[in-house]
């Protein structure tokens, strides 16, 4: 299973917290190129050093800040792959499933499903209330910003994942060899990675609902199916068709999207309605879809330790 696969006598919860590190400063070698592109704007420019993030992220032409973002997160999946290997001498597979080889099937369904939700939910919101957003296409900005998000934004979610639903989780299941333990810390970690993304400071701490709701509902498609395909799937179609859709100059990331939405951002329904409605319907289709069963256990059981795992 799933989590057992992390249960080996050398995988200490203290080598876990060392690949931590080590996956974080593979991440901080990846962010050199964005600060040496920042130190050298600010010297020939004459004016300085950005006073915050949100000034850093407004420097460059979008797309070139994306690119420049998402390459960290590349150095980190390297990272990732090597902490995984060499310190605690499992497959990357193991970290990600327990089948015998990936499901792309999985992944590919869970990607469509948000991604048409996603576009659904958009016209919607557009219908109701077309003078919040503005059309903000432009062919050849809009195209280099179509291959970098399909090619590196995909990389960033699955790094996030890999970090949370796969190595952090079985990191905690090794600590706790319980299930609810590894869901819980890791929702809350996910979802206080975003305490400084400006619509935390834009619309308050509520969001914070939002962001650990999503991490607590990709953790429990995890434990329930016995992988992360759903939830690399899910995070990839989140956060691409974002990118591609809509856009405002109060969100992490400034793309050239097809719209910008130019309303004021208010914490509400839209930050509710998510946790509360949506995601139970997800799951509600995934678990017909593949029959899960045995709620309980899987999400609070125990870990049934099986030290013959490869």
């Amino acid at each position: 299973m799933f989590l057992e696969q992390g249960i080996k006598p050398h995988n200490k919860f203290w080598l876990y917290l060392l690949g931590s590190v080590l996956i974080i400063i593979a991440s901080f070698i990846g962010q050199i190129p964005f600060s040496l592109a920042v130190f050298y704007k600010s010297w020939i420019s004459g004016k300085g050093f950005p006073s915050n993030d949100a000034a850093v992220m407004k420097m460059f032409e979008p797309n070139l800040t994306l690119f420049l973002v998402m390459i960290s997160f590349a150095f980190a999946f390297v990272g990732i792959y090597y902490v995984v290997k060499y310190m605690h001498r499992q497959t990357l597979l193991s970290v990600t499933t327990s089948r015998a080889e990936v499901d792309w099937k999985r992944v590919g369904f869970s990607f469509l499903l948000w991604s048409l939700f996603s576009v659904l939910s958009f016209v919607v919101l557009y219908f109701s209330s077309p003078e919040s957003f503005v059309w903000n296409f432009k062919w050849g900005p809009f195209l280099i910003l179509v291959v970098i998000g399909t090619v590196l934004i995909p990389i960033q979610t699955s790094t996030e994942e890999y970090v949370f639903r796969g190595y952090l989780m079985q990191g905690f299941a090794n600590l706790a060899r319980n299930r609810w333990f590894p869901l819980l810390m890791t929702s809350v970690i996910f979802g206080s990675m975003h305490v400084f993304n400006p619509e935390v400071v834009k619309m308050g701490y509520i969001v914070m609902v939002y962001y650990i709701g999503t991490g607590l509902f990709l953790g429990v498609i995890t434990l329930m199916d016995e992988g992360m395909e759903l939830a690399l799937g899910f995070h990839a179609a989140n956060n691409l068709v974002g990118a591609l859709l809509v856009t405002s100059d109060w969100s992490v990331f400034q793309t050239h999207s097809l719209f910008i939405d130019i309303s004021e951002p208010s914490a509400g329904v839209d930050v509710l309605l998510p946790v509360v409605v949506v995601y139970p319907v997800l799951l509600f289709i995934f678990s017909k879809k593949y029959n899960w069963s045995n709620w309980k256990e899987k999400l609070t059981g125990k870990i049934n330790v099986v030290e013959s795992l490869n």
